[in-house]
């Protein structure tokens, strides 16, 4: 089609363990409900949840998890990792920006980062698609996926 329909997922679990002085030492793990998803029109959300696409009801998380990570130029990390969407899982590669590290108000050490990577979503089997009468498909098969990370130090235990 000819504009950008953007989503989130409401519910995930996600952990970040990040070491900046040696990031093949870092690793990330997020978890969504496919169910979760939310493109502001019930309709399409409906239709996403069902079986043409996420088919929630068989499969009712995505997953990624990483499994490289490297400084590619100052402040931007490339990880690797495998995502899981239905039953197939493949390898992917987001770019990591980080955007600063700071103490909040209540004493929370916080890092941030926003990530980004490109993805054939046909590549997962999730296939479906309608011609349009002036030739052209109604979805693009190509996924940008964006991520937003605001991460907390866990305090030690005790």
């Amino acid at each position: 089609m000819v504009t950008t329909v953007r989503g989130s997922f409401a519910e995930y679990e996600s952990r970040l363990y990040f070491d900046g002085r040696n990031p093949a030492r870092s690793r990330a793990e997020i978890v969504l409900s496919t169910a979760s998803v939310d493109t502001g029109v019930e309709q399409r959300d409906a239709h996403l949840v069902g079986r043409d696409f996420l088919d929630a009801a068989s499969y009712p998380r995505m997953r990624f998890a990483s499994t490289a990570v490297q400084l590619a130029s100052p402040d931007v990390y490339r990880m690797t990792g495998d995502l899981t969407i239905k039953a197939t899982t493949r390898p992917v590669v987001l770019e990591l920006t980080y955007i600063g590290h700071v103490t909040d108000p209540f004493g929370y050490e916080r890092v941030g980062f926003d990530g980004t990577t490109t993805v054939n979503r046909t590549e997962w089997g999730l296939t479906y698609n309608s011609k349009l009468a002036e030739g052209g498909a109604m979805v693009s098969e190509k996924v940008r996926l964006q991520l937003d990370i605001a991460a907390i130090r866990a305090l030690p235990a005790g």
